[in-house]
């Protein structure tokens, strides 16, 4: 007797509420990020916040988007390979739609002596580092231990990026220098 494979229906579903449960977790964060970054420009702490437009998340996601766009055709080639009801593929892009307009909200952004926060989520600077090659229109950092599956980019416009690069390169690289350039910036 061959073993039989489960009913592409119930496979589908489970697929779909997986994705919707990763779109509603990643709002939830979304909306974090004007809790753990009230203010923007130069902090109390040395540190500094900005915010991105629309324009520059979609510099930043422009991979994830074009995976995003991937993702949304894929299953219409299988539904009638597989006889799945395409009420699951037509789900299965709304969700994705959904993620895609998180993507490209504006974002906030911050950096201090001990972390970056982006996307809601906060970063222990000893979990970071800046990539090599910076692109010129985004700070990339990666995430340590996960390999070219841990990027992070950050967006926003030229001249805040440019304070914000300064800013982690110190908090990375030189953590004892942190309180000195606190200092002048109280000084001022």
């Amino acid at each position: 007797m061959e073993p039989s494979l489960p009913d592409p229906n119930t496979f589908a579903a489970l697929a779909v509420a997986v994705l919707f449960g990763i779109v509603v977790w990643d709002a939830y964060w979304l909306t974090r990020q004007r809790i753990d970054v009230p203010t923007l420009g130069e902090l109390s702490n040395g540190g500094f916040a900005w915010e991105s437009q629309g324009a520059q998340e979609l510099i930043r996601q422009w991979g994830n988007l074009g995976s995003m766009a991937a993702m949304m055709v894929l299953p219409w080639g299988l539904v009638g390979a597989s006889n799945t009801s395409p009420a699951y593929a037509i789900a299965w892009d709304i969700c994705l739609t959904l993620h895609l307009i998180s993507l490209l909200i504006p974002k906030r952004y911050a950096v201090t002596r001990t972390h970056a926060f982006a996307d809601g989520q906060r970063y222990d600077w000893q979990r970071l580092r800046l990539a090599g090659r910076q692109p010129a229109r985004r700070i990339m950092l990666l995430r340590k231990g996960w390999g070219i599956f841990g990027p992070l980019p950050l967006g926003g416009v030229q001249n805040d990026l440019t304070i914000a690069r300064e800013r982690i390169a110190i908090a990375i690289d030189h953590t004892d220098q942190w309180p000195q350039f606190e200092s002048k910036k109280q000084d001022e």
